[in-house]
């Protein structure tokens, strides 16, 4: 049955309320590593079978499929290793007397209305702190609805360096010794120092991590499919990230330890000014700590072009920081880590992978350049045991996402989102690799609605090409002279076809969403949330992993 997403005056309670990851138990562990040892059995099998002179047809366009391929399976192989790595995360009470602030900021155009439910959830917050509210936008009624709140106004107009630039500015006006930096789109829930302070007394501890959760994310497919791609990583992906020493500081949630901050200089400005700042504060010595437990829900992106607008400023900071930052201090930070970041900066080039498995049938139905000879039942029998361990292994790390009520499921809308993104994610590597950055700009609250070809006309020129390249490859098919002279390879015809057209299906979908007005009509996100005593949480200290 197709889910609707349908207008609804409220959100329900129970997603303003702690929820946490499943505990790591040896019996996890035990079928974790019969299910990666079965998929590396598989690897090693297909990797026998795809590299045999048998196979290869026209030797270029099979290098090209091949680094593809094998680009993906790598990236199974190192989400496997992320698996194998996750393991408990022990609560520890919060100490009392700690002093703690909490910053956020204000960018021009960001809603008013937003920053009122923002600053009533920062106020409801149990453990004693100071909240800042780092205003940027030159408008006097942020500093009244912050002083309304009981929360300090900093006036950070003109400040250069976007967030991380307010960020260091207030650290020059603040003292205390603890900093949660949240996006000005998240509401705390009242327990969220209560779940993180207690680990900071290990003073090697440098940040503490928590997940995001998002309460808008069935305000439409887009919305939806931008939250499901980040269940994986703020479940398995994070907790793997903490047993390899390198869990990973994300723009919101994140509390850092100040004198960590002083020692490397501040806050990192950049387009990825989280992942940066991590990696300087690894390479410098300090230790981070992931909790998987939701203790505040934000917003996520509700049409297509907030979405590939965000995820363009992510795919070149990310492939950004690898240059600038990995690179530099590589032998500053442990063999663990550099694996850890490494993967973390080359995720993006699944756009230019993406780009190349819509493109190489075109060009193969065209020139008769066909990758590979293959039977399609051994090929078929040969990768089934990747794919099986791969989707065992989802399935199996979803008790660790950190709310699965709402988060188990199939996730094809993650999986199709990501394929829409290919232009971008392929944009954000290039330009990253130019060092041609993109502005900052903060991700957009509402959605950006707009015209249809501004956003799809990339995958319009696929769906196109494809009905074009099938005409012309049918209609030289039933010519018999043709035929005999270049189409004489049944199978390899058929299977670009059907390769094209599932890219051609996939872009179709992007093309639907890029049609679809983002946004709900009436009240926005922060004007439909549940009256504060309905969202009253409870978190036991018996439940931690």
């Amino acid at each position: 049955m197709t889910r609707r997403f349908v207008s609804s005056s409220r959100f329900e309670p129970a997603l303003f309320r702690w929820s946490s990851a499943a505990p790591v138990r040896l019996v996890d562990r035990v079928i974790v590593r019969a299910l990666v040892a079965f998929g590396l059995v598989g690897v090693a099998g297909f990797a026998s079978f795809w590299f045999q002179e048998r196979h290869v047809a026209h030797l270029g366009a099979f290098v090209v499929l091949s680094i593809t391929v094998w680009y993906g399976i790598g990236r199974i192989i190192l989400a496997w290793i992320g698996y194998l790595a996750v393991g408990p995360v022990e609560h520890r009470p919060a100490p009392g007397g700690l002093s703690v602030a909490i910053f956020t900021t204000a960018a021009p155009g960001e809603p008013l209305a937003m920053f009122e439910a923002t600053l009533a959830a920062l106020a409801r917050v149990r453990y004693p702190h100071r909240t800042y509210l780092l205003d940027g936008t030159g408008d006097p009624r942020f500093r009244a609805l912050a002083e309304r709140h009981g929360a300090v106004w900093l006036d950070s107009t003109g400040v250069p360096g976007a967030k991380a630039g307010k960020i260091n500015a207030a650290l020059l006006r603040t003292t205390e010794d603890f900093v949660l930096v949240l996006d000005p789109d998240h509401l705390p829930f009242p327990e969220l120092f209560d779940r993180v302070l207690g680990h900071f007394d290990d003073p090697r501890v440098g940040f503490v991590q928590v997940a995001q959760g998002y309460y808008n994310q069935a305000d439409s497919p887009i919305a939806r499919g931008a939250a499901e791609q980040t269940y994986g990583f703020y479940g398995p992906m994070q907790l793997g990230l903490h047993g390899l020493g390198c869990a990973v500081a994300i723009g919101a949630n994140c509390t850092f330890r100040r004198a960590a901050l002083a020692s490397i200089g501040g806050h990192a400005v950049g387009l990825a000014e989280d992942l940066m700042t991590s990696i300087r504060l690894h390479a410098a010595g300090w230790t981070s700590v992931y909790v998987p437990e939701i203790v505040s829900r934000g917003l996520v992106p509700d049409d297509l072009g907030g979405y590939l607008s965000q995820q363009l400023k992510w795919a070149t900071g990310a492939v950004d920081a690898l240059f600038a930052e990995v690179v530099p201090r590589f032998f500053r930070l442990s063999a663990r880590q550099r694996l850890a970041y490494v993967a973390i900066g080359t995720y993006y080039l699944t756009g230019p992978a993406t780009l190349t498995y819509l493109v190489l049938p075109l060009v193969a139905l065209w020139g008769g350049f066909w990758p590979m000879r293959v039977d399609p039942a051994g090929f078929v029998a040969a990768g089934a045991p990747v794919v099986a361990a791969a989707v065992a292994l989802h399935v199996h790390g979803q008790r660790w996402f950190c709310d699965r009520a709402t988060e188990g499921g199939l996730h094809w809308r993650a999986l199709l989102l990501k394929l829409a993104a290919f232009p971008v994610y392929t944009l954000g590597v290039v330009l990253a690799v130019a060092k041609r950055l993109v502005r900052y700009v903060p991700t957009p609250k509402r959605g950006l609605g707009g015209r249809l070809l501004p956003l799809a006309w990339p995958h319009l020129l696929v769906v196109l090409s494809f009905l074009v390249t099938t005409g012309a490859s049918l209609w030289l098919r039933a010519s018999a002279r043709r035929l005999a002279e270049r189409w004489g390879d049944a199978e390899p015809y058929w299977a670009m076809l059907f390769f094209g057209a599932l890219g051609a299906a996939s872009m179709l979908v992007a093309i639907a969403w890029a049609a679809r007005r983002g946004g709900r009509a009436g009240l926005d996100p922060w004007e439909r949330l549940p009256a504060p005593e309905a969202t009253t949480t409870t978190a036991t200290t018996a439940t931690e992993g």
